[in-house]
């Protein structure tokens, strides 16, 4: 942790990381380009404890995605999507530096996000100690990683040679889809359905159109579990649908899905492949409807800044605590889980009391601010971000350069349950987040901000 706090502060990776340029806009451009990223072989699949054996073969193909913005003053700035569970700091931290040396990006123009599709393969990340692989399918794991790297490392190096003037637009739809799950009941919080509990239908849209009147790109998202599937075969569900969708209606054009803060939301009804269809048809026209409409130009300048702050963590348990829970769960997936978690005290004679947490903050010309945050974000945020900031404008995206944990509001820390404490274990903390991690984030992502030239 030392030795990547020093490596980021020596390469100009911690706040404000700010890049600015002058207003201005008639020299705007766009490059967009995609890869496959679909393992050569069936591997294990993430996000479920439950498996038992590799894929099978593959509903559709999984891709990363890169959208290449520049505008007139020079200033640049580029997104990373992938049809992937998630991407985990140390993969970030190592794209995003080979992205600077070989492109002079700074940290802060470059954003990565992952669709969180339980449909592909499992990563060597945090969450190892969920599944049940076998060693020789760790192995392909990591093998799988070093070959993503050089992809997304290939990705951005085409979105960028394809730079050219083009014209940008924003709108927002609607999809109802979402669900939030926590359940109450008698017994506790439970992973259900809560007819009354908050969601976020938005669905922003960016068109990026040539000076030709082509539709190049379409930047859209939404805050939902990705998880209509648990299937055994490769699949991007939702939002693999969706993107196809859009790029079927608009022949040419490559669409780019980000998953928002969704996770206390999961599509329902789920658990059929004609369902991941549906609420991919759903998404999709909601994308189409907006850009049928009025969508209101994007004029004005690049800016954008990251930086990590330390969210703090309950007092660990003692290695007899832990050694006492291990003894106690009856769950082989939690037992595996603890096991990691004692590994790593015996390794280095302690637990972490802090996190290192990504926030990153983008203003796309003089209308979009763009918010992104690491983990599993609850929807809390994206509704409290938005009241702050002002909704239609305001995109707040979750599962964005570092999937760490869930991340709770102060809200659903307190209720408990899966997304407020019990599924640390599951990410390798034997402890919760401490109350003020909300204000934390919150109070961060005004100050890089405020630390922006105001539009």
């Amino acid at each position: 942790m030392i030795f990547r706090s020093w490596l980021l502060m020596v390469l100009g990776f911690i706040g404000p990381a700010l890049i600015w340029s002058p207003a201005g806009w008639a020299g705007m451009k766009a490059g967009v380009a995609s890869i496959v990223i679909t393992p050569d072989c069936d591997m294990w699949l993430a996000g479920y404890g439950d498996r038992d054996h590799p894929s099978q073969g593959k509903i559709h193909d999984l891709y990363a995605k890169a959208i290449a913005l520049e505008d007139d003053a020079g200033a640049r700035l580029v997104l990373i999507t992938t049809d992937l569970i998630n991407l985990w700091a140390d993969f970030t931290d190592q794209a995003a530096r080979r992205i600077q040396s070989e492109t002079q990006l700074p940290r802060a123009a470059v954003l990565f996000n992952s669709s969180h599709t339980h449909c592909g393969p499992v990563l060597p990340d945090r969450l190892q100690g969920i599944h049940m692989a076998p060693e020789d399918q760790w192995n392909l794991s990591r093998r799988y990683a070093e070959e993503l790297l050089e992809k997304i490392i290939q990705v951005v190096h085409q979105a960028l040679s394809r730079l050219e003037p083009a014209q940008f637009h924003y709108g927002q739809g609607q999809a109802g889809f979402a669900k939030n799950r926590r359940q109450y009941t008698l017994e506790g919080i439970i992973n259900g359905e809560n007819p009354i509990g908050p969601v976020d239908h938005d669905v922003p849209v960016l068109k990026v159109t040539g000076n030709n009147g082509q539709v190049k790109a379409v930047v859209f998202g939404y805050a939902c579990h990705n998880t209509t599937l648990n299937i055994d075969q490769y699949c991007g569900d939702y939002a693999g649908f969706a993107q196809l969708y859009v790029e079927k209606q608009i022949p040419g054009s490559t669409a780019l899905f980000w998953a928002g803060c969704g996770a206390d939301c999961n599509p329902l009804p789920r658990r059929k492949l004609e369902l991941a269809v549906q609420y991919g048809k759903e998404l999709g026209q909601a994308v189409i409807q907006s850009m049928s409409g009025r969508m209101k130009p994007v004029e004005g300048p690049l800016q954008a800044a990251f930086s990590l702050i330390d969210l703090p963590l309950e007092p660990a348990p003692t290695v007899n605590e832990l050694q006492a829970q291990l003894l106690q769960t009856v769950s082989p997936m939690i037992q595996r889980c603890l096991r990691l978690i004692l590994e790593e005290y015996r390794r280095k004679g302690s637990l972490p009391e802090t996190y290192p947490y990504p926030v990153q903050v983008w203003r796309v010309g003089n209308e979009i601010l763009v918010i992104a945050l690491g983990g599993e974000v609850v929807v809390d945020y994206a509704l409290r971000l938005k009241y702050e900031f002002g909704r239609g404008r305001t995109w707040v995206m979750g599962y964005s350069n570092d999937v760490m944990a869930y991340i709770p509001s102060l809200r659903i820390l307190r209720e408990g349950g899966y997304e407020g404490t019990s599924a640390m274990v599951e990410y390798g903390f034997p402890s919760s987040w401490r109350p003020e991690i909300e204000d934390r984030i919150v109070n961060e992502v005004h100050r890089l901000t405020d630390s922006m030239k105001s539009p």
